[in-house]
Order: C-alpha cells, then structure tokens, then sequence
C-alpha cells in the first residue's frame, strides 16, 4: 500500500456526451468538480486514497469509440457533493444531508492532450496492461486505481511520454 503522500493513478470515466476530456480543457482554469459520483466503492476512493497531484487518465466511457482521452490531475481533495442536495439535479439524493454527506467529490484539471486517443481495444491488446483493473470483467466502477507501471504505459500508448 502506497505511502498517503506518494502519488497515486486513476482511471476516472465519463460520458463524452455529457462532460468530455476536449470539455475539462475549455473549462475555466481547465478544472472541474467531479460530480454525481453515486457508487460506494467509487465514493471511498475519492475520500480515503486520492489526493491533490494524484494523475488522471481520462477515459471516454460511451461513445464510439470508447477510450483514454486525456491526461488530468486531481486539483481538490474530496468535499460533499452538492448536486446530492439538490432536488432538482438527476443526482439527487434525498438521504444525503450536508451536515452529513453521503457524496463526495474531487476537483480534476486537465493536463495533457493525448496526441493519440487510446481505445479500449487498444488497452486490452496491450500485454502489459492484462491485470488493470478498470479492464476486468464485470468491473462498472467510474473511478478505479492504475498502477504506476498501468500510468507510464497508457501514456506511451497516447503518444505522450
């Protein structure tokens, strides 16, 4: 298990329809809240093991095809998310209270531009990549962890170094 302050990798998925990597680029200081997270396990990444620096491969979940889109950093360590308090937002979630949030949320900020868009056929070709959890079978979760062997392989594959 990795020291808190050594840096850490995740895979953070999203619908290019909805929030794309070209949209996290264009945004104002090229950073976000990474909200609507509404799984547990997903939920427990963000508040118990990522931190600010920790790198980000943003991956298109839907859409053809589906891949790795960028390169992002997590900008803000988790806090309530507050579309889980808004009756109006689809992630709304009557449970969840503000003085006692059952949503978090990270900050991300877009850092690299992948030269070339690497799609998950691509990363289940790759050898080296066998073991990565985002790419097992029956595996949903938004948020996963990479390896930092995962990091640097993904990056070669887009071109970057």
């Amino acid at each position: 298990m990795p020291a808190p302050t050594d840096r850490r990798y995740w895979l953070m998925k999203s619908e290019p329809e909805s929030f794309g990597f070209d949209d996290l680029w264009n945004a104002p200081d090229r950073t976000t809240g990474w909200d609507g997270v509404r799984n547990y396990q997903a939920r427990n990444f963000m508040r118990d093991d990522m931190h600010v620096g920790d790198g980000v491969l943003f991956y298109h979940s839907s859409g053809t095809p589906t891949g790795v889109a960028g390169i992002a950093e997590v900008a803000r360590a988790a806090y309530p998310d507050p579309t889980a308090f808004d009756p109006r937002d689809p992630h709304y979630d009557a449970k969840s209270r503000p003085d006692a949030p059952t949503w978090l949320m990270v900050d991300v900020r877009a850092v690299e531009k992948l030269p070339q868009f690497v799609t998950l056929d691509a990363l289940r070709a790759e050898p080296g990549l066998a073991e990565m959890q985002a790419l097992r079978r029956g595996n949903r979760l938004s948020i996963t962890p990479v390896t930092a062997a995962e990091w640097k392989l993904v990056r070669k594959l887009g071109g970057l170094r």
